[in-house]
């Protein structure tokens, strides 16, 4: 298999390029600095032989690895995204590479005093003796989904090199824009032409997930009126007092530090309040869709109960579905899903299947009629400074890649 270190190279010269993305802005990538890393795959694509290699106007990436056998093959595709989130700067990264890990504290920055500890991260504990890249503790470091990047490249140079491994057509697709949630907005399934894909977006080595959240975004505005404080009695309208009358009507445990596996959440994100006006911006999520419409028909009656307590349209309320859970399209073909068990049992992985909190362009994309669960890529901790990966997951990934091409390829 691809050495350590070449792993290594390839993944630090992605994640050392800043792509973070912006859901501020309306353009396709959302910020022109994606280009710098887009451009570099497509070219690296092209030099490791692969076929068709094309970037369109919105940067996203396609190529084709040709078959190698003579009979009818299902074609597929691997999937992943070059952007990275704007949770967390993801400018100057300077990776650690801590060697044959001990299990106790790393020092991500001694300036600082930012601990990477077991004590709290206690998947730490898993990659005892094994290579980790971390942050250096003042940035991200782009494992999601840089690792996803890293193991399909790699595991198609491998095909390349290896001939002996028999496949059909591999389809190669790298998105801009996924953590803002417009990964998949823009990608054309007819043109990749797979029948099914697997997006290289996961977590821990062995997750492999075909569940993820329907999600939608609120908007809650509040209106209020502004005097002269000391004039005010009977006359102030403070929006900031009114929209604490909606958060409070929510369910107090139904939010993220609250919930897990299945259940679903409210999630207030982003605060802006003055006299005048409050704005709230929630995301909904949950898995099952009927407790996912109620969620957002609980929204609209505090909305209205509150307009009715305060005798005025005071609350104005806009939600917007963003994606909704695979499960439905990914089930009818659970074959799909049965390749990649496979293929991580027959190397010694144990598959840890469960649904995803979260979602990926392969929730989008199952529903734009290409079938698409989700694969490890085996990183931790996204979207802030105390990300780290182990060398030995993105390995393992690669393996898992090539295994499942030649599962697909054996003739039934």
């Amino acid at each position: 298999m691809i050495s350590k270190q070449h792993i290594i190279n390839r993944f630090i010269s992605y994640i050392t390029i800043d792509t973070e993305s912006d859901p501020n802005s309306e353009s396709t990538p959302s910020t022109a600095k994606q280009w710098n890393l887009a451009n570099k795959l497509a070219e690296e694509l092209k030099v490791i032989g692969l076929s068709d290699v094309s970037i369109d106007d919105n940067a996203y990436i396609m190529a084709t690895l040709p078959s190698n056998v003579n009979h009818d093959v299902p074609t597929i595709g691997f999937i992943s995204h070059f952007d990275t989130s704007p949770d967390f700067t993801g400018a100057n990264v300077n990776p650690q590479i801590i060697e044959n890990y001990n299990g106790k504290d790393i020092v991500l920055n001694e300036t600082q005093n930012i601990i990477l500890s077991p004590n709290y991260f206690e998947d730490l504990l898993l990659y005892k003796g094994q290579t980790l890249i971390t942050t250096d503790g003042t940035t991200l470091l782009g494992a999601d989904d840089k690792a996803g990047i890293t193991e399909i490249v790699s595991a198609m140079e491998y095909l390349i090199n290896h001939p002996e491994i028999k496949h059909g057509d591999i389809k190669i697709g790298f998105t801009p824009d996924e953590e803002i949630g417009r990964g998949a907005h823009k990608f054309d399934v007819e043109k990749f032409g797979a029948d099914w894909a697997y997006t290289m977006d996961g977590s821990q080595i062995g997750e492999l997930e075909y569940e993820n959240f329907n999600a939608a975004g609120a908007t809650i505005k509040v209106k209020g009126k502004i005097v002269h404080p000391g004039y005010a009695k009977g006359k102030m309208i403070n929006s900031m007092y009114y929209a604490t009358e909606f958060i409070n009507a929510l369910p107090k445990m139904e939010t993220p530090e609250h919930t897990e596996g299945y259940e679903g959440f409210f999630h207030l994100h982003t605060l802006d309040g003055k006299v005048e006006e409050t704005v709230l911006k929630y995301i909904i999520r949950d898995h099952d869709k009927d407790k996912f419409e109620a969620r957002k028909a609980l929204m609209e009656k505090i909305v209205s109960d509150l307009n009715s307590k305060f005798e005025s349209e005071v609350f104005e309320i806009e939600l917007k579905d963003q994606y909704y859970n695979m499960k439905e399209r990914v089930e009818p073909v659970m074959h799909i899903v049965d390749i990649a068990e496979e293929a991580m049992k027959s190397l010694g992985i144990s598959p840890l299947i469960k649904p995803i909190r979260g979602g990926t362009d392969g929730s989008q994309l199952s529903y734009m009629g290409l079938p698409c669960p989700n694969i490890f890529a085996g990183g931790h901790n996204f979207h802030g400074r105390y990300e780290y990966v182990p060398v030995e997951s993105m390995q393992k990934a690669i393996e898992v890649i090539c295994k499942i091409a030649e599962l697909t390829a054996i003739k039934k």
